[in-house]
């Protein structure tokens, strides 16, 4: 990035033509106006009121231009009124009369016995019927763009969910039930739960039982030395534990949205354990957390910083001109980048590329696009410019709502309303373990990538010249998870589209986003589909490639392991950790996964 891309102003202050004098107080305006909305995005879990306003309004506005779509609500609203009024007419004659509407498959709130009894059933199908009709009411309204219409129903369906007969206490039969057995101290204990919750949060701990899981204690503990750093990255070279390795070594990029060791999290659930037992020299990106003073760190500097460096890290180690590379999530993302730069440029130190639950075709990001916008982006570089950064709990809250009936309401019922602690697990513990974003990376990847599709779309510079995924040559093994809701498998299925490699395997494992991944080979319930497509051969959309490519039992992992083998050159004895030129600075997982 050069020093003048560093100094131009960030993109929402507009600033006068270069021949024009700005007024005396143009900058004290524009600075009046940043101050006040970021202050105000911190109240509103950086998500803009402006322009949830617009597409209310918007809908509004068609809505009342559609009398023909008023009558068929109305129409609606009378047949649903009418099923329900049977519905309770049957349950005096019969209580084990069948429901008249059930929920959607992965909706569980009311899966318990006791919403089958009067009259719990006849509440939780009244609501059920009322969710229905609304998303009728947000849906297919003539003249709103398909974009605009999620938007609504998306928000339409938060506010329904917070008012769910299983949110209040006294609508819900089991925290009824248990409200009559324990005398109400289940409310009692509740009450607790909420106030240390609370505490926890104001004063930034950690939630209550991650304090047991310790970094370099019983998470990230696979024995390993820091071999390199700058002022962004950690690279840990992993101790063999085979009496011989593939020649070439792997590189893990990871996210820096979220710490490094969810790819090492605890012995038995560790991906980089098991490369490494199976005979893998393992390398992984450990990024710093940065905070105000990085603020201008962008994304040439990460990848410039992260994989670029690493490369050139790991081949003088290893003495191997070709590297395995995998990345995952944003990381992939990345290292994707910095694969179409080396492609373009003749590098072709990377033997393979595998992305794990990644984009880099943003037009179908799933339900995390419904906050990418101009007014949602400006909003968000508000906040950020202010403070120099994303905080972690800041972006938490965007996660959060996209799975809100199994991220927020379902804890409150069963943390606050039953009284009753969810044990924690090391992956939850990691997921608490909140890191945080640059403003001007943060702003540059949503705006280039999210917004304007730039990567996909081959306008995407990497030292002033475009990049293009379709440079890539390298067999590339792409996963997907079927419960993504960061990203959606039909999303990262679009790699087919975009590059020209000899060869490209997709494998969907069930699972989200974090669990899918770290799927290990114990895990009893994981399933997975496999194909290989080669150059030349007919292109499958996601529908046609779910239904013909048989499902398999079991983690993904063997099978990527054997496919990363089937891709080396054979064995031979493991490297040194570290070399004369990058000797070992520290145990790992080292210094940068334990900044605050």
């Amino acid at each position: 990035m050069t020093q003048e891309s560093r100094t131009t102003p960030e993109h929402c202050t507009p600033l006068p033509a270069a021949d024009e004098r700005p007024n005396p107080g143009y900058y004290a305006t524009h600075a009046l106006d940043r101050a006040f909305k970021a202050n105000l995005a911190r109240m509103t879990a950086g998500i803009t009121p402006a322009g949830l306003a617009s597409v209310y309004v918007e809908w509004l506005a068609h809505l009342s231009l559609s009398p023909g779509k008023q009558l068929e609500l109305g129409e609606k609203f009378v047949r649903k009124s009418t099923r329900l009024a049977q519905y309770a007419g049957r349950l005096a004659m019969d209580p084990a009369t069948p429901a008249c509407i059930e929920p959607m498959p992965q909706d569980h709130r009311f899966s318990h016995d006791a919403w089958q009894q009067w009259p719990y059933n006849l509440i939780h199908q009244s609501f059920l019927l009322t969710q229905q009709w609304w998303h009728n009411a947000t849906t297919g309204v003539e003249g709103v763009s398909p974009a605009r219409e999620q938007v609504i129903n998306f928000v339409t369906r938060q506010l329904l969910d917070h008012a769910s007969p299983s949110n209040i206490p006294w609508l819900n039969p089991e925290v009824a039930h248990a409200t009559l057995a324990s005398g109400g101290w289940n409310l009692v204990d509740g009450w607790q739960n909420f106030l240390e919750d609370w505490e926890r949060a104001v004063s930034g701990k950690p939630p209550a039982g991650a304090e047991v899981y310790r970094v370099g204690e019983n998470l990230a503990v696979t024995p390993g030395k820091v071999v390199y750093r700058n002022q962004l990255i950690e690279l840990v070279q992993y101790a063999p534990t085979t009496p011989r390795v593939q020649a070439e070594p792997v590189l893990i990029v990871p996210a820096w949205i979220m710490k490094y060791y969810v790819l090492d999290l605890a012995p038995g659930k560790s991906l980089v354990e098991y490369l490494v037992d199976q005979g893998h020299t393992v390398f992984m990106i450990s990024w710093r957390n940065p905070g105000s003073e990085d603020r201008d760190l962008g994304m040439d500097d990460y990848r410039r910083l992260g994989p670029m460096a690493a490369l050139e890290v790991v081949t003088e180690i290893t003495g191997s001109s070709r590297v395995h590379g995998v990345g995952y999530c944003l990381g992939g993302t990345l290292l994707s980048i910095a694969a179409a730069a080396m492609a373009r440029d003749g590098d072709e130190r990377l033997a393979t590329l595998t992305t794990l639950a990644t984009q880099v075709d943003f037009t179908e990001a799933g339900e995390l696009m419904l906050f990418i916008g101009e007014s949602q982006v400006s909003y968000l570089e508000n906040m950020m410019w202010d403070q120099g950064y994303l905080d972690g709990f800041q972006m938490a809250g965007a996660f959060q709502i996209l799975r809100s009936n199994d991220l927020v309401w379902s804890r409150v019922v069963h943390d606050y309303l039953l009284g009753q602690r969810q044990p924690m697990n090391a992956l939850m513990a990691w997921n608490a373990d909140i890191t945080r974003l640059p403003y001007r990376m943060h702003s540059e990847y949503l705006r280039q990538l999210f917004l304007n599709n730039d990567l996909a779309s081959g306008r995407y510079q990497v030292d002033h010249r475009p990049v293009a995924i379709q440079d890539i040559r390298a067999p590339i093994f792409a996963v997907g998870t079927t419960a993504d809701h960061v990203a959606p498998w039909q999303s990262v299925y679009k790699v087919h589209l975009l590059t020209d490699a000899d060869e490209v395997t997709f494998l969907l494992t069930s699972g989200g986003h974090n669990a899918g991944i770290v799927s290990e080979p114990s895990h009893p319930r994981r399933r997975y589909r496999l194909r290989t497509q080669r150059q030349g051969e007919r292109y499958l959309d996601p529908d046609t490639w779910q239904q013909s490519t048989p499902e398999r039992s079991g983690s993904w992992w063997p099978a990527w392991q054997q496919w990363l083998v089937a891709h080396s050159s054979g064995e031979e004895a493991p490297p040194a950790l570290g070399s004369e030129r990058y000797p070992p600075l520290d145990d790992a997982p080292g210094r940068y996964v334990r900044m605050p």
